[in-house]
């Protein structure tokens, strides 16, 4: 007769725990759209083997201010958080760090690429 492990709080249970691939590009692709101000459909996830660690390959839009409101106050950059530049560097880290956080997922790198603009009035809440 056999027992079931006890599930408790922090003890170890043997077996198996898969992430499906939908489901990584599924955070993937919510991790970058937080990131970008953007729409999670709008953004493509793809993923690459990288000597046994996951390489995760981003095509996104990003939110941008109305440019004739940036002429009027270019401090509408910032408060967007910076230049398109300063953004995707950012948002390198924060994605990688969300995902390896809420998936457990090894990541080796987050290639970004922008894929157009979305004309935003609003800015990131920090």
């Amino acid at each position: 007769m056999s027992t079931p492990a006890p599930a408790l709080r922090g003890q170890a249970l043997s077996g198996h725990n898969r992430i499906s691939t939908q489901a990584l590009t599924s955070l993937a692709k919510a991790a970058a759209a937080a990131a970008f101000d953007v729409d999670a459909q709008d953004v493509r996830a793809d993923w690459t083997d990288d000597d046994g660690l996951l390489a995760l390959s981003l095509v996104t839009p990003i939110s941008i201010p109305p440019l004739k409101s940036v002429v009027l106050d270019p401090t509408r950059v910032e408060r967007f958080g910076g230049s398109i530049w300063d953004r995707t560097v950012e948002a390198k880290t924060r994605i990688l760090e969300t995902v390896t956080e809420l998936s457990g997922a090894r990541l080796s790198r987050v290639d970004i690429r922008i894929s157009g603009a979305r004309i935003s009035e609003g800015g990131r809440v920090r």
